[in-house]
């Protein structure tokens, strides 16, 4: 079953009065019509004259009697005149366990050859994220594979952290290794704006065959029109809130929301809004909350969120990036300058930080991974001395303590793709490192939860 096809259902089973109009202009990506009554978000359809199919679009602005519309595909074939027919629906999406090592496109339709997904369950695609007072606290963490996250910037279940990275630093290959080792139950991947060539190079080399079996991937790339990106996004986090209300825990990795918030910008600016910061319109900046608050804990289980952040010219204070910062529960910069020493995952600790760390792990282990921390400092304050043998040892105890852990501080960072480590053996090396003996309590699993610190 299609996923348009209820829809038409609906249409056929209506009052012969449909709410109808007739397109008066099209512009780019913009449809205008004359009617039909609709609402913001509702789905019509757009007869293409002379047989030649039918144009879903969705409501994306009012003016008096003009309705402006974004369409799901090409505006091809239609002109003036053309039909447009209200559901009265919104973008639902079929949901149900046979999702799981499927690659579906933005509206939920399966693009990989493998047949219908066969759901008689439907998710509304834009829905409201959990209240407030519903949440659960964040106190379990949950592994990720990757040393220098599980290790120095631990992530609770629930918790959504923001990967702040330029092109070509690393970041695809990480969030694969995320989802090949994350000790969630489910992984939601969205590709939303992604280069074609690059989406078959990530399920088949980062994601690889056991990623995929555990993951549902949602794509669509940068040649699609921007509500049909936009709506991507929600349909990935319909995806991950369905496996979440079954009671799983769910790794939601997203790349990237600079993509989304540009199709958002393009729409934005199509129906009439003005530019603001960099010419990223105000509804970019009202969407970004409803979108990342979407994931977290509910009653049920929990959505882990990691979303990825094209940094443009490396300038982590651009304005998608600084919002996305507010909002989210902690942060991971990628360093170019890293990344050009071939030291992968180029995760730069020090710019980095997740939020609910300390929430998540014990004591001894805090005190390592700042440990760490302080000598990483430490030796960066002092690196360029180093590196011209200007530094005379025994200047900074810190300093030489530094220089001389520095080659075991950098092989507990470096991680190979291949390579996999559970959060037992990141923190009991991470303890030797900074010459800390972490308790069995704390090594213990995501599974055993952490008694919560008295709230400061």
């Amino acid at each position: 079953m299609g996923v348009f096809d209820k829809y038409e259902s609906v249409l056929t089973g209506l009052d012969p009065i449909k709410y109808t109009g007739v397109v008066e202009r099209v512009q780019g990506s913009l449809i205008e019509s004359h009617g039909p009554s609709a609402t913001v978000g509702e789905l019509c359809q757009v007869l293409v004259p002379r047989g030649r199919g039918v144009v879903w679009a969705e409501v994306a602005g009012l003016r008096g009697r003009t309705v402006q519309l974004m369409p799901f595909d090409e505006t091809e074939g239609i002109e003036l005149g053309a039909l447009v027919v209200a559901t009265g629906e919104r973008l639902q999406v079929p949901v149900s366990d046979k999702l799981l090592g499927r690659t579906l496109d933005s509206l939920g339709r399966p693009i990989d050859g493998k047949g219908d997904i066969g759901s008689g369950e439907w998710y509304p695609a834009v829905a409201a994220p959990p209240d407030v007072l519903a949440r659960r606290r964040i106190t379990e963490r949950i592994t990720t594979g990757v040393r220098a996250i599980d290790g120095l910037l631990t992530v609770g279940k629930g918790q959504r952290i923001g990967i702040f990275s330029g092109s070509g630093i690393g970041k695809s290959t990480l969030l694969g290794m995320i989802a090949r080792n994350t000790s969630a139950d489910v992984n939601v991947i969205a590709l939303i704006g992604e280069r074609g060539r690059e989406v078959r190079e990530f399920i088949e080399n980062d994601l690889g065959p056991e990623g995929l079996a555990r993951s549902v991937v949602i794509v669509s790339s940068s040649n699609k029109p921007p509500l049909a990106r936009i709506r991507g996004a929600y349909v990935a986090t319909a995806v991950a809130e369905y496996f979440r209300d079954q009671g799983k825990d769910v790794m939601l990795l997203f790349d990237s929301v600079t993509r989304f918030a540009r199709a958002q910008r393009e729409i934005g600016l199509a129906v009439g809004e003005p530019p603001a910061s960099r010419g990223y319109t105000p509804s970019v900046f009202s969407l970004l909350p409803k979108l990342l608050e979407r994931s977290g804990t509910s009653p049920a289980g929990s959505i882990t969120g990691f979303y990825s952040v094209l940094v443009e010219g490396d300038d982590l204070d651009e304005p998608i990036s600084d919002a996305v910062r507010g909002i989210l529960d902690g942060h991971i910069v990628l360093s170019r300058a890293l990344a050009q020493r071939s030291h992968y995952p180029a995760v730069d600790v020090l710019q980095s930080v997740s939020r609910l760390a300390e929430k998540v792990t014990g004591p001894v282990t805090r005190q390592a991974a700042a440990r760490l921390r302080r000598l990483l400092a430490a030796y960066r304050e002092a690196e360029d001395l180093i590196n011209v043998g200007a530094y005379v040892e025994g200047t900074s105890a810190d300093i030489d303590e530094a220089v001389k852990k520095m080659p075991e501080i950098n092989a507990f960072l470096i991680q190979a793709i291949e390579e996999r480590f559970t959060m037992e053996d990141a923190f009991r090396r991470m303890g030797e490192i900074a010459g800390l003996e972490i308790p069995d309590e704390e090594l213990a699993g995501e599974a055993v939860s952490l008694p919560a610190r008295a709230a400061s």
